[in-house]
């Protein structure tokens, strides 16, 4: 899909005309699917969607997940997806938006303010926006890709009694503009690559019976009396916005292919730019130098790790069951954490190895650090969300230690990746014992000065569970390997991920006996021993990508004719632009 001339890069264009490109690639992506709704279903099939979009477009990849995961989903996954005509929203007759958080409700929306007021004569529902503070914050609800539906989150008031948040479907506008009732305000522009973000409030709109999304965790009967499998209010809110877990493995995705598009950039580009060698008119390339390739090389190894924990999780996700929905949900929010924050780092080193090029949009990469900004704090913000699974894990959580573990002599290998992944396990179990430890030791009677006093322990545990994680899934796709030298290669950038993820405790490890005073002084030289190794398969590992040949011929750095790439297109601006 990404092949396709609408999906050049072009970074000429205004910040509106990005916005209504992004629209029109959206409907593009609609027409290459065979079936919207079946899309919306398939978690693996949508985390790949975002995989793709990022590398093209972040406003794309922002448009895909609110129409197809946010709204779409969430219309799917209540009673009435199975009976609602949703002809509209699969043909894109309609796009679809989601309306959570509020202006004064971020990570707190359990606790947000817009009304839905049952009316008892019509059974239908009026929604309002009670004060500025509750108007719905970011959602793209103006009217720049064309008519749109929205699903709003609102408290539920029956009789004056608040039953809790629950989702409606609302018809936000029509060709003409914003429906009556229904005010949109556009906001300014942020940094990265925002779409038609507004505010958004309601003036007591009048909805259908029909506009409730119910399911067994919230149902109204005709008396206007509500039934609900789980007892309390913010467990029913959670299960109706259901789909944000979705959305977690859809930001990871987005994090993924755009920090590969980075480093297949910057790569190529350091194999390609010459500079001056050692001797008198002798010309080397960049990624010749350690300095240059080594910091390459430990991008890819994470980014490697990132791909295969993110596959690993979605298939946990895609076969979960009511037994495992909440470790499916935690492993999710801290791959999603982990991932785009790991990817936000990436993009950076890349920007930066390539000089001043990498200061231009038109090279693709100026972009891509501010792009990831919104993945970090969508569908959860990734510190309040490592903190959730801290707090469940201090004491709900048995690390997998693998073998056995007691104490160590020299003996054990550096090379060994079983060896080297027992290590992250120990240091996982470290920090979660030292949590405890504080937990114990915090005031007492005093619940908040006891997670304060853990919480910093607790959120390195995390860390190391995320890290140890993906470790996993590096090495089970390394065993599966096609040939033996495929497999030598990953075992390779496995090493020096786990080896550069280590590098930094060994003092801690050394202090629990898991690693010799040896290992420590022969960590260094095992790092630069891995990445000597593998400097020279350095493309062999950004092939692998598969990025289309049309879209990185869009990027001037990433061909050997790039200064004559570069010289064009900037002669071809400024003729488009005599006054510049």
């Amino acid at each position: 899909m990404i092949s396709r001339e609408i999906f050049r890069h072009r970074p000429e264009l205004t910040p509106a005309e990005r916005i209504s490109l992004a629209y029109d690639r959206l409907r593009v992506v609609n027409e290459v699917t065979d079936d919207a709704v079946e899309l919306a279903r398939d978690p693996q099939r949508l985390a790949s969607l975002h995989e793709w979009a990022g590398i093209s477009d972040g406003r794309l990849g922002s448009l895909i997940s609110i129409h197809y995961n946010l709204f779409l989903g969430s219309l799917l996954d209540h009673d009435s997806g199975a009976d609602r005509d949703l002809s509209d929203f699969a043909s894109m007759r309609r796009i679809g938006t989601f309306l959570c958080t509020e202006i004064a409700h971020g990570n707190d929306v359990a606790a947000l303010e817009t009304t839905a007021e049952l009316d008892p004569v019509t059974g239908g529902f009026v929604l309002h926006t009670p004060h500025p503070g509750a108007q719905k914050f970011m959602p793209n609800t103006s009217m720049v890709g064309g008519a749109k539906s929205g699903v709003v989150a609102a408290r539920l008031l029956v009789d004056g009694q608040d039953e809790g948040v629950f989702l409606f479907l609302v018809p936000l506008s029509d060709e003409k503009g914003p429906l009556p009732g229904v005010r949109v305000l556009r906001m300014p522009d942020r940094t990265g690559g925002p779409v038609d973000h507004s505010i958004t409030g309601f003036d007591h709109v009048r909805l259908p019976p029909d506009a409730l999304l119910q399911a067994d965790h919230g149902r109204l009967d005709r008396d206007g009396r509500l039934t609900s499998n789980l007892g309390s209010r913010r467990k029913r809110f959670l299960r109706s916005i259901g789909r944000v877990t979705q959305g977690k493995l859809c930001m990871s995705a987005c994090g993924v292919g755009v920090s590969r598009a980075a480093l297949d950039i910057a790569v190529r580009y350091a194999h390609h730019r010459d500079i001056s060698g050692p001797r008198a008119a002798e010309r080397v390339p960049l990624a010749a130098h350690r300095s240059h390739h080594g910091n390459l090389l430990r991008s890819l190894a994470t980014n490697y790790a990132m791909t295969f924990l993110h596959r690993s999780v979605v298939a946990e996700w895609k076969h979960h069951t009511p037994d495992t929905t909440a470790r499916a949900e935690r492993t999710a929010a801290i791959a999603k954490a982990w991932i785009t924050w790991q990817a936000r780092e990436i993009t950076l080193e890349c920007r930066e190895r390539c000089g001043a090029q990498g200061l231009f949009p038109l090279n693709g990469l100026a972009e891509y650090p501010m792009e990831l900004e919104g993945t970090i704090t969508a569908e959860g913000d990734n510190l309040v969300i490592w903190l959730k699974a801290a707090a469940e894990m201090i004491l709900g959580h048995q690390v997998d230690r693998g073998t056995p573990s007691g104490r160590v002599t020299a003996q054990e290998s550096l090379t060994d990746l079983a060896y080297l992944r027992s290590l992250l396990a120990d240091l996982e179990a470290i920090w979660q014992q030292r949590a405890r430890t504080a937990l114990r030791q915090g005031p007492s009677k005093n619940s908040l000065g006891r997670w304060n006093r853990a919480s910093p322990a607790a959120l390195e545990m995390v860390s190391a569970h995320a890290r140890l994680l993906a470790a996993d899934a590096f090495i089970a796709a390394a065993g599966k390997a096609a040939t033996p030298q495929g497999r030598n290669l990953l075992e390779l950038l496995c090493r020096l991920f786990l080896v550069q993820e280590l590098n930094r405790h060994t003092g801690d490890l050394l202090a629990a006996g898991r690693m010799h005073g040896d290992h420590v002084l022969a960590l260094p030289d095992t790092l630069e021993e891995t990445v000597a190794a593998l400097a020279p398969h350095m493309l062999t590992f950004v092939d692998a990508f598969d990025l289309p040949s049309q879209h990185l011929s869009a990027i001037p750095i990433a061909n050997s004719d790039y200064a004559q790439r570069f010289d064009a297109l900037i002669r071809s601006t400024a003729e488009e632009s005599p006054e510049a």
